[in-house]
């Protein structure tokens, strides 16, 4: 590689590094102002909301944070793997972050689905006789787990193609751009967890 195609590559992955961290700071702002309008809700009908987070599932969210926190790691280990030419390795440690990634989606799944058996869905007659504030905490509640979860599937996919692009050589030792973009997506994905599971389900 000439020092000119060696240049070039630099300025490439700089500035890809940059485009990446704009797009997190709009994800951040993104849910940044959904928290701001649950603070905000929550300090007006506290005692609807206490009420409302005493139906969530502290055990599956404990269970859901520790998935993503150690996926979170396998991602970060994968791309030092790389760095290093340890291929099979990366790879197995993509692997590891799918499936824990799938675990998360699941528990997610069977949430859902429990508070679908009680009717607590919106729309549903249950919840539009409920309070208002608790009627507030359910819309808030699907509304952020759920464009959290659509984050989760867009990073498996991101994951997913990293995997396939190191099986055949274009993301590599000298080019991982793809794969470290897509790890500080997966550890955004991790951060707005670390902040939805207190507010949603610890403190009540």
């Amino acid at each position: 590689m000439t020092v000119h195609e060696t240049h070039s590559t630099r300025i490439d992955s700089d500035t890809g590094k940059l485009g990446m961290w704009i797009f997190l700071f709009t994800e951040l702002f993104l849910f940044g102002g959904l928290f701001l309008v649950y603070a905000v809700f929550r300090a007006k009908y506290s005692e609807d909301f206490h009420t409302a987070a005493l139906e969530l599932n502290t055990f599956i969210g404990t269970l859901n944070t520790v998935f993503l926190l150690v996926s979170s790691m396998t991602v970060a280990m994968s791309i030092t793997a790389v760095q290093k030419n340890q291929k099979k390795l990366a790879m197995f440690l993509l692997i590891v972050t799918l499936i824990l990634a799938a675990l998360f989606m699941i528990n997610k799944y069977f949430e859902w689905s429990h508070k679908f058996e009680f009717q607590l869905f919106p729309g549903s007659e249950v919840l539009k006789n409920l309070p208002r504030g608790e009627l507030l905490f359910f819309g808030l509640y699907y509304m952020m787990t759920g464009l959290h979860a659509v984050h989760v599937l867009i990073g498996m996919i991101l994951l997913t193609i990293n995997f396939f692009k190191i099986k055949s050589g274009y993301v590599n030792q000298d080019h991982y751009l793809h794969l470290e973009n897509s790890g500080l997506y997966w550890h955004l994905v991790d951060l707005i967890w670390i902040f939805l599971f207190p507010l949603l389900y610890l403190i009540t």
